[in-house]
């Protein structure tokens, strides 16, 4: 099962109903909602598509999750994207790296100094 469609699981699994996540449901940027069967059909039959940005947004309203949770949910299931947030830093910043097959020694290598310089900038903060 993919991990939006588990995540939609593990609500039925709590107790919640096809129908009551139906009810709340409702993005709240547009107003729009997606039906209970949407539901229904993330775990027999998930579509060939992802959700789109007003679909996740009523979903994360349904299932009282952020929407990051969401967007990862999907990706995961959709792109087998997977992110990795690393913990340890003030509000204002997160780090999120990405796990994708075929980065090149030059991206890895970017990343690797942008965390080792964010590691030294927050040394000599709590100096």
């Amino acid at each position: 099962m993919g991990a939006l469609s588990q995540l939609v699981q593990d609500a039925l699994d709590a107790g919640t109903s096809l129908r009551r996540l139906g009810e709340r449901a409702i993005d709240p940027e547009t107003g729009e909602a997606i039906s209970w069967q949407y539901f229904q059909k993330l775990i027999k039959n998930p579509p060939a598509s992802p959700p789109d940005p007003k679909q996740m947004r009523a979903l994360a309203a349904a299932l009282a999750k952020p929407y990051r949770h969401i967007q990862e949910a999907a990706a995961k299931q959709w792109l087998q994207y997977e992110a990795t947030e690393l913990a340890g830093y003030d509000a204002e910043i997160r780090i999120i790296v990405g796990h994708l097959a075929g980065k090149s020694k030059a991206e890895l290598l970017q990343w690797r100094m942008m965390i080792e310089a964010a590691e030294r900038a927050q040394r000599q903060a709590e100096e």
